[in-house]
């Protein structure tokens, strides 16, 4: 009789923890405000009109993506790991702005270089056009004694 109840308690305690350790394994769904859905939707490339993002979007099909990320974050998945289910199903042309590594760094790194080898281009050709406008200014036009006395006598007979 002893062992009979000592199963019964066993077989209740493992049934417990079984429960137990089920629920707690289950996230429970969260409320995600729209907020957050649009940030991580504004992220995220429209498929069918290509230049907007899937947050501003009317299209039926941004509807279904922004459906998407709700129901992802209610399940308790982060922004990142709902940004990365879609760059994992449509690769990474679908993110807005490219992730700045490999090839997508000359993106984010051409403009500021550009800016920079304007400015350096701009520098030498101002330094250069000035040294030469000193360079005109600094040295007086010689003119010819005749040329001299000819502009000195129609001065004379101005007054």
């Amino acid at each position: 009789m002893r062992t009979v109840r000592t199963r019964r308690l066993v077989v209740v305690l493992l049934l417990g923890a079984t429960l137990c350790g089920t629920a707690a394994a289950q996230q429970p769904a969260r409320s995600v405000t729209e907020e957050t859905v649009h940030e991580v939707a504004a992220q995220l490339r429209c498929v069918v009109c290509q230049n907007l993002s899937v947050a501003d979007s009317p299209s039926e099909m941004a509807q279904q993506m922004r459906a998407i990320v709700r129901e992802r974050l209610a399940a308790g998945e982060r922004p990142e790991q709902v940004v990365q289910y879609f760059v994992d199903r449509y690769g990474e042309w679908i993110l807005l702005s490219p992730r700045p590594r490999g090839f997508n760094l000359l993106v984010w790194l051409f403009p500021a270089v550009a800016v920079a080898v304007g400015l350096v281009i701009l520098t030498v050709v101002l330094r250069r056009w000035t040294r030469q406008h000193r360079a005109s200014a600094a040295t007086p036009s010689t003119l010819d004694a005749a040329m001299s006395e000819r502009i000195r006598r129609e001065l004379e007979r101005e007054r």
